[in-house]
């Protein structure tokens, strides 16, 4: 019999919690604490990131990223901080969803409409990285530039206008 978890109601069969959280939302919760803990121990192990530096490259409170971990939350993770950490990290947010049990296909490039042009220089760099022949020394050289690259601060447009200005 399930209990409904409210006092002077029926017990309701199949239901085992009387708390309210389903077994898919611990399952829910489990995929991504794992998912998240294999991320941080992937940017310990090869890039040598401190939770306070994954906190810092992904925009995601460390707080929020040990909550993450210990399953602690009792609303879905924001979808913009569950992107921003994947980003962060260099992974593909499809994977945190599919944890998560988000369908998000639709939030994607809609159907009928193609992806804007990638710039060639880009797309010899993801063909490097994806290539066998090359070593995992110059993939993480190359991961580690775009990183260095997408995080630095940018100038103000006045003071880049100036630069180009001298000489």
């Amino acid at each position: 019999m399930r209990d409904s978890g409210e006092p002077g109601r029926a017990p309701v069969a199949g239901w085992p919690y009387r708390h309210g959280v389903t077994e898919t939302a611990n399952a829910r919760k489990i995929a991504f604490a794992t998912f998240v803990r294999r991320a941080l121990d992937e940017a310990r192990a090869t890039r040598a990131w401190s939770g306070t530096e994954v906190s810092r490259r992904t925009g995601v409170s460390r707080q929020t990223i040990n909550r993450w971990v210990r399953g602690d939350w009792a609303s879905d993770p924001e979808a913009e901080r569950v992107v921003a950490f994947c980003e962060g990290l260099g992974l593909n947010p499809a994977a945190a969803f599919a944890a998560l049990g988000w369908d998000r296909t639709a939030a994607g490039p809609r159907a009928g409409q193609a992806a804007p042009p990638m710039d060639p220089d880009v797309e010899a760099l993801l063909r490097r990285l994806v290539d066998p022949q090359v070593s995992d020394a110059e993939k993480f050289h190359i991961r580690e530039t775009i990183r260095y690259l997408a995080y630095r601060p940018t100038l103000p447009v006045d003071v880049r206008k100036r630069g180009n200005q001298a000489g």
